[in-house]
């Protein structure tokens, strides 16, 4: 169930509140009583962020955020105060935020806050119990267009964490491609899937032989959104890959702790999926193009080996020492078809290391580039701005040799040290364009994360959109 952010210009008796305002905003308003006001101020010496009032028929929550030298770790808070109104009113239908600070940066980033921890996934349930939390409200003060497009965000937000919470047995690679096509339908995106013939005759060894102990065919979807007023003159490429699950093939995960969460490993898919969503809901005057590569990784006795060697869409082959490290052959093979389009910037997602995961945690994603250094400084300051935070790894050409083979020209396994930054190396030996490879072990959480809740987190959504919103 979506959570609709809507303006309102009039308070009722039974409106739930919260209302923003600082430590000595004068709140003798007619709602609220002497003993209340009085108690409200007891709390706020106390320096209670949130002081709850029940009225019986309705709840009212003053909020006063804590100063923070950091704008970003202020807006952040802001955020995390929003979730934790949302916990308070998840079983209200509405309510209405009322400014009293005069700030109405702060009202959205709170009603931001609120909307995304008020997801739910219940598609599987027989009882679904989603929250009941319908509607935001905000003040007359507030800006429709801000609003229209928070609301677009958050919604994309919502598809990206609905694709990656859905199991295989409901998204296998086609039906990844089917949501993509039904996406770009409402949004005006134009969608193309390339069926397994089309892939065999584009040459895409990485993706064919991944998809060798599969039954169901892979598939590569093509997403373009073009505007009639585009204001790059060349396009922006993101890059998702789409392995709707993971056993690691022949070269096979441990179940526990590993191969039962691997339905989230077309995660950075999903995220450009989302991305695309709220860059087209909102008309972004931007040229991009999104490359989705997708299939499951299976083991049978038709499945590719460690051992093996195979060629590349842009003919170069590869040695396969861990059939485990699949995803960086799709993604190959959607990077050199990425030439075609003469990119400005390519940018690839994905959930693709363990050793990412070790590095950083959930917590964010890591990065790494080439011959992107302004870009990538700006997506670093974005990611700070809305807690998607880039941990940026070293890219020396020292690692250039741990990817090298004896037997064919590169292979798809460095070694044991740095495995996040030689899978990068890898994607980087197909890119001839300024890259940004993004590994992403934040788009998931086994433990709720603040407003990006349990489970998928939709992270990468508001960094990519916010990136090319502003930046290109």
């Amino acid at each position: 169930m979506k959570t609709l952010l809507k303006k309102k210009t009039t308070i009722s008796e039974k409106d739930n509140l919260i209302i923003l305002c600082n430590s000595n905003t004068d709140l003798s308003l007619k709602f609220l009583s002497k003993p209340e006001l009085e108690f409200i101020k007891q709390e706020q010496k106390k320096h209670k962020e949130i002081v709850e009032i029940n009225q019986y028929k309705r709840l009212i929550f003053i909020v006063t955020p804590k100063k923070e030298l950091d704008n970003n770790k202020y807006a952040e808070n802001c955020r995390l105060l929003g979730d934790s109104l949302t916990e308070k009113l998840k079983t209200k239908e509405s309510v209405l935020i009322l400014d009293e600070k005069k700030n109405q940066k702060e009202v959205l980033l709170i009603a931001e806050g609120m909307a995304l921890s008020n997801y739910t996934f219940t598609k599987h349930k027989t009882d679904p119990k989603p929250n009941n939390l319908k509607f935001i409200f905000l003040c007359n003060e507030s800006n429709p267009k801000q609003i229209a497009e928070i609301q677009n965000v958050i919604n994309a937000v919502y598809t990206t964490r609905d694709l990656i919470n859905e199991p295989f047995s409901h998204l296998t690679a086609k039906n990844l491609a089917e949501k993509a096509l039904n996406l770009g339908n409402k949004f005006k995106v134009k969608t193309s899937i390339l069926d397994k013939k089309q892939i065999e005759s584009l040459k895409m060894g990485g993706l064919l032989a991944v998809n060798k102990g599969s039954i169901d065919d892979p598939t590569f979807t093509i997403m373009e959104w073009k505007p009639k007023k585009f204001t790059n003159q060349k396009p922006i490429v993101l890059v998702g890959k789409g392995i709707v699950y993971d056993t690691g093939g022949l070269s096979l995960k441990p179940t526990a702790n590993s191969m039962d969460l691997m339905k989230i490993d077309m995660g950075g898919a999903g995220t450009v999926i989302g991305a695309m969503q709220a860059i087209s809901s909102n008309k972004l005057p931007v040229h991009v193009i999104a490359l989705l590569p997708a299939t499951d990784n299976r083991p049978s006795g038709n499945a590719y080996a460690p051992g093996d060697v195979i060629t590349m869409h842009d003919g170069t082959t590869v040695e396969v020492l861990n059939t485990d490290a699949e995803g960086r052959l799709i993604l190959a093979d959607a990077l050199s078809f990425a030439k075609k389009y003469k990119p400005k910037l390519v940018i690839d997602l994905a959930t693709l290391t363990g050793a990412a995961v070790a590095a950083i945690g959930h917590y964010g994603f890591v990065s790494m580039h080439e011959n992107a250094n302004d870009e990538h400084k700006k997506l670093k300051e974005v990611g700070d701005k809305v807690h998607e935070r880039l941990a940026e790894f070293p890219f020396w050409s020292d690692y250039d040799e741990l990817i090298k083979s004896d037997i064919a020209d590169i292979k798809n396994l460095g070694g044991p040290y740095g495995g996040a930054i030689t899978a990068g190396k890898f994607l980087a030996h197909f890119a001839d364009f300024p890259f940004i490879h993004i590994d992403l072990p934040g788009v998931y959480s086994k433990s709720k994360y603040g407003y990006r809740g349990k489970g998928a987190t939709g992270m990468g959504v508001r960094l990519l959109y916010h990136f090319i919103k502003n930046h290109i």
